[in-house]
């Protein structure tokens, strides 16, 4: 026996819809886009229900075991046919379809009641028109009965394909089709493998450019050979300033473990030398490799071009800022002379540096602070300014030899060597006199870093406190070379 299309008039009273006439062999009710009779809510099935004919009578079937599906008020069970009868009410979810008999048709009038759901109304046993719930109804054969299960089942089948389909999902369908598609289910034992070769040739490849990127990286990274005393096997500086020789070695600096500015503080601890960074620069974030680079050639000294990175940090054109700080071309727009407006603006010696200085220097620095209280106007000085002239002049007299046709007083450095007189005190001179003896580093390839009249930033700025190596050693005089506390870098 076989179902036959029928009519189905459905109106959407919940839509406000005009009805629509269907002719179909089977009504599907759920939520499923694909469905005839489309109820939108989340206690709705997929596809929770459906209506079909054989025979003249229309059965209804509820396939929804979560939810259930009622007729007058009783649940109807799942998989079975009930036959409908004029004035029925159907209730799925908080949707009520009403029935009525239109000559061969089946009309389906649908409200919605969103205060209500199945649940709410499973015993419910009057309804508003119809005959009894519990009148007794004509039963199809038991060959009609599985015949209508053998259409619904493969109407279930169908409507589980009918998802919505994913835009990632390719759109062309797959060449099996009917019940062989529906049943597939992918095997590997018809796929050919991957041959071996191609995992070899595909892991040669790999290693291939992995060695030629290393050699490309290497080259880009280091563009010439490290210095003459990095690739050293013996310290030949005196006191050392390293702990250990680097003979060329890369992993000394570079390593996986541990970062090059750590490499490079921990071996730079010696009797000589220890690696400290002054407040200032620890504040604005600069450590080792903002100021010595590497791999410029053997010839190449890291400690004279750091003063290369002195002039173009420490300068009106660069816009960079350090922690929120700009920094600008130091002395009001001059190197040397650290006096702007007649006022210092160099700050003085650091405890920890003052207190490595011999007890001569500390001597000087007492008689040269006794002289300057004696002055036109030294009562009126700031103590501060006091003490930073005091400290910058112990430096410099009686200490230092008067070298490149400076006056002086018995070979040394006196207030005539710089200053042409003192009533009024003449400033302009030293700014051009400070050049004479702080003029860079002498010796080597990179010996013309800093202009004839730009004076060495680090013979006045001490980088590293706690460096015992002294800068132009042959400018000492006798008292200052017999004191070995005394430095000056």
């Amino acid at each position: 026996m076989e179902t036959q299309s029928s009519r189905f008039i459905v109106e959407r009273d919940d839509l406000e819809v005009d009805p629509v006439t269907l002719v179909t062999d089977g009504l599907k009710i759920g939520r499923l886009p694909s469905c005839e009779v489309v109820l939108n809510h989340p206690s709705v099935s997929r596809l929770h229900a459906g209506i079909t004919s054989a025979e003249g009578l229309f059965y209804l079937y509820n396939f929804s075991s979560s939810s259930g599906t009622t007729l007058n008020g009783r649940v109807v069970a799942t998989e079975t046919g009930e036959v409908l009868a004029d004035g029925d009410l159907i209730q799925i979810g908080p949707f009520f379809l009403e029935v009525k008999r239109v000559a061969d048709a089946l009309r389906l009038t649908v409200t919605l009641e969103v205060t209500t759901n199945v649940s709410d109304s499973m015993h419910r046993i009057e309804t508003p028109t119809g005959p009894t719930p519990f009148k007794k109804r004509p039963t199809g054969t038991s060959e009609l009965s599985q015949a209508l299960n053998v259409f619904w089942e493969k109407r279930k089948r169908e409507a589980g394909k009918m998802q919505r389909v994913s835009p990632l999902r390719p759109q062309k369908p797959m060449r099996v089709l009917g019940k062989a598609r529906f049943n597939w289910t992918p095997t590997r034992d018809l796929v050919r493998p991957w041959p071996v070769s191609v995992f070899v040739w595909g892991t040669a490849l790999i290693l291939a450019l992995s060695a030629v990127a290393a050699y490309v990286y290497a080259e880009a990274y280091a563009p010439a050979p490290v210095s003459a005393a990095h690739a050293s096997r013996t310290i030949r500086s005196q006191p050392p300033i390293a702990a250990r020789v680097n003979a060329g070695s890369c992993t000394t600096c570079h390593a996986l473990t541990s970062k090059v500015e750590k490499n490079c503080a921990s071996c730079h601890q010696a009797s000589g030398f220890k690696a400290t960074v002054t407040e200032p620069h620890v504040q604005a974030g600069i450590g080792c490799n903002d100021c010595h680079v590497e791999h410029q050639g053997t010839e190449f000294r890291p400690n004279v071009a750091s003063l290369q990175t002195c002039t173009a940090c420490h300068a009106d054109s660069n816009k960079k800022t350090y922690n929120g700080r700009a920094v600008g071309t130091p002395h009001g727009g001059t190197y040397g002379y650290p006096v702007v407006n007649g006022k210092w603006t160099w700050m003085g010696l650091a405890d920890e540096e003052w207190a490595q200085k011999s007890a001569a220097l500390r001597k000087i620095e007492q008689t040269v602070r006794g002289s300057l209280l004696v002055g036109p106007g030294s009562a009126n000085r700031d103590p501060d300014d006091l003490r930073r002239s005091a400290e910058f002049h112990a430096l410099h007299i009686h200490r230092v030899k008067a070298v490149g046709g400076l006056p002086g007083k018995d070979g040394e450095l006196s207030c005539s060597s710089c200053h042409n007189n003192f009533a009024p005190l003449d400033r302009e001179t030293p700014r051009q006199t400070c050049a004479t003896c702080h003029n860079g580093d002498r010796g080597g390839k990179f010996e013309k870093v800093l202009a004839a009249d730009r004076p060495n930033c680090i013979s006045c700025h001490v980088q590293h406190p706690q460096a015992r190596r002294e800068w132009g050693r042959a400018l000492l005089n006798d008292l200052s070379a017999a004191s070995p506390n005394l430095t000056t870098n």
